[in-house]
């Protein structure tokens, strides 16, 4: 495939993506990207150092690892190494997996290493006792940070190694991109449910009294994440109405974690927990001022950690908001 033809089809599945009312991202997303590489050759003599144009697609298998197809070409020069100027000309396909830390989010980075193996071809190639077309099988590793503008656009930087497995030597390359994801399930709105009716006020016949009422939120997470889940989206939703039915209520969204793993990492974690339903509350038009997180770790359990439906109970985001009804 000209490489022209894939920028083509990687730059439309771009705009494609941005006109989709609801990108997501996790299990199911489907990323698009577009990098430009520089390549340090040292498989094959006399070549200088090349840039890369090429394009990605990828799926995610799970919230963390997406698969991914890659492409890319280049245009080297041969030096003046006693073997003239010759265009080299060639291009790279490959298929790695791509282990991301963290979560994604508007403004945060998201770390990832990655390996796999891919197929190199060269032209016009003066080595090794033959002329010609140049081809390596490589195995490749790689890491880098992902930057997050939005929930799904971002920017890349990283560095990756290929070893070529046809004559032991290595290339090495650094490379930027622009990429996008979409279709996934975390962050998906779901459907919101019908709120419930607004409770009615009590009145005496000589005057009205004012009665307290109440709305309290559990979510519950899976083992280790901090998504929040589609089926937990109406529990959300009813506690966002009550806070735009009473404007001059504040909550606070707790975030707790099992006793599974470091004291430390729990705490993070937890936070993690707490500012995802936070982001929730907010899409669904809540004053960010109005709604404070506090992740407080594996410090208040409310079931037995030592049984496995206990720990599911703990992993969970809690609040309540209270006020007076006239």
């Amino acid at each position: 495939m000209k490489l022209k033809n894939t920028l083509g089809l990687a730059i439309g599945s771009l705009i494609a993506a941005t006109s989709f009312g609801a990108l997501a991202q996790g299990q199911g997303a489907v990323e698009g990207q577009l990098f430009y590489k520089k390549q340090f050759n040292d498989s094959v003599k006399h070549i200088e150092d090349g840039y890369n144009p090429g394009a990605s697609i990828g799926y995610f298998i799970n919230d963390d690892v997406s698969v991914n197809l890659n492409y890319d070409t280049t245009n080297h020069t041969r030096s003046n190494n006693g073997t003239g100027n010759q265009k080299i000309k060639g291009d790279t396909g490959s298929v790695t997996a791509q282990y991301h830390f963290g979560q994604a989010g508007v403004d945060s980075l998201r770390p990832y290493v990655e390996g796999g193996f891919g197929h190199q071809s060269r032209t016009n190639v003066l080595a090794d006792g033959h002329s010609g077309r140049d081809q390596s099988t490589l195995a490749i590793a790689g890491a880098g940070v992902k930057y997050y503008f939005t929930n799904n656009l971002f920017a890349r930087a990283g560095v990756q190694a290929d070893y070529a497995l046809d004559n032991g030597k290595w290339d090495y390359s650094t490379m930027v991109g622009l990429g996008v994801n979409f279709g996934g399930h975390a962050g998906a709105v779901a459907p919101a449910p019908t709120p419930a009716p607004a409770p009615e006020p009590v009145a005496e016949p000589e005057a009205p009294v004012a009665q307290v009422v109440r709305v309290e939120l559990d979510v519950k997470f899976d083992f280790d994440k901090a998504v929040v889940k589609p089926n937990s989206y109406g529990d959300v939703k009813n506690l966002a109405d009550f806070m735009k039915q009473y404007p001059a209520t504040h909550v606070e969204v707790a975030g707790h974690t099992d006793s599974v793993g470091p004291d430390a990492y729990n705490q993070k974690l937890s936070q993690r927990r707490a500012d995802a339903v936070k982001q929730v509350l907010v899409k669904d038009g809540v004053a960010p001022n109005r709604v404070t997180s506090v992740g407080y770790g594996e410090s208040r359990p409310v079931a037995d950690n030592a049984t496995e439906a206990g720990r599911a109970i703990n992993r969970r985001v809690e609040a309540s908001v209270e006020a007076q009804a006239q």
